[in-house]
């Protein structure tokens, strides 16, 4: 069988740093599978930074057991609405999809796609692979402007393939609450898309030196661009785009899953974004992405040291002003 792909050896340091093609990012490497049925997914929209005092919870750390001062970023999660059912079948060529059912009453999310006419149902058998496509409210937020939604595709992992499809249907059509996904003191990984920063120059793009003071003509410049006789290599620090790309942030937790979104605003609101009145999320530390930005969630695909998933101890959530005042 032939291989289902074959990228180029060792590390090209990110390249090419190109512009997200979507700014809603895919999710291609998914958890192990678990005992029962379950999304293994979701999303939510960066409201902002703040600062909790909490009990460590990390085993190895010098301050362990002891309260702490860690910044946190704060999600808008209101709930995710389960669209279609999508299957899928191996093929020499990858997953390749085989059918799809949809639900009925999701008229909103024609301001995206075209839905299909006729929903009628399928038999389904002889299928490898099930996920769901859902879809966000963001009408429901006030801090974001947009209304139109957000669709993703989302696995459904654990059990067996029987047990998949019942848990699928019973969620087709109906709202899924962040925390019917993911519970306090669960890791995940945090997929986005990064701040846009325009063209960069080679310094601020690369990291590289600065040439010296008396160099002839520039310091931000790089040294050479290669030998005379030769083609430009691609691994040459040059000029271009500079953020807004897609990356991958592992071992997240989550500190915090809450209903009323006020009881962590900060007084005047997260800075250009305003009050969070639907369910959230606190993870512990910074985020990719800037305010406003679409963040998916999945469960830690790389997190194998075994610390215990338990409510972390939160004894204050800083809500001053973050504007300065």
């Amino acid at each position: 069988m032939a291989q289902h792909s074959k990228p180029r050896r060792g590390s090209h340091a990110y390249s090419p740093r190109k512009r997200a093609r979507r700014e809603t990012p895919r999710i291609k490497a998914w958890p192990s599978d678990g005992d029962k049925p379950a999304l293994q997914g979701f999303a939510g929209y960066k409201a902002g930074m703040t600062h909790v005092l909490v009990v460590d919870y990390r085993p190895t750390s010098t301050t362990s057991g002891q309260e702490v001062f860690v910044p946190v970023t704060v999600l808008e999660a209101p709930p995710m609405k389960i669209a279609a059912i999508r299957f899928y079948e191996y093929t020499p060529y990858g997953l390749k999809t085989k059918t799809e059912i949809w639900a009925d009453g999701i008229e909103e999310l024609a301001e995206r796609i075209p839905l299909p006419k006729k929903k009628k149902e399928k038999s389904i058998d002889n299928f490898d692979e099930i996920r769901v496509l859902a879809y966000t409210e963001p009408w429901r937020i006030t801090g974001v402007p947009k209304k139109v939604p957000d669709l993703m595709e989302i696995r459904i992992g654990g059990g067996d393939l029987q047990q998949r499809y019942e848990y699928a249907q019973s969620i087709l059509g109906k709202e899924i609450s962040v925390k019917d996904v993911f519970s306090e003191g669960e890791m995940i990984d945090v997929i986005a898309v990064t701040k846009g920063k325009g063209f960069q120059g080679a310094v601020k793009r690369w990291g590289v030196k600065l040439l010296h003071h008396k160099n002839r003509k520039h310091r931000r410049m790089i040294g050479t661009l290669g030998p005379w006789l030769s083609w430009v290599r691609p691994n040459v620090p040059q000029a271009g785009q500079t953020g807004y790309h897609k990356r991958t942030e592992y071992n997240k937790r989550i500190l915090k899953i809450g209903e009323n979104g006020e009881e962590i605003t900060p007084a005047g609101g997260f800075p250009h974004y305003g009050i969070v009145r639907n369910e959230y999320v606190v993870l512990h530390g910074s985020i990719p992405g800037s305010v406003k930005r679409l963040i998916r969630m999945r469960p830690a695909v790389r997190y194998l040291r075994g610390v215990k998933v338990e409510k972390p101890e939160i004894t204050y959530i800083s809500t001053t002003s973050k504007q300065g005042v």
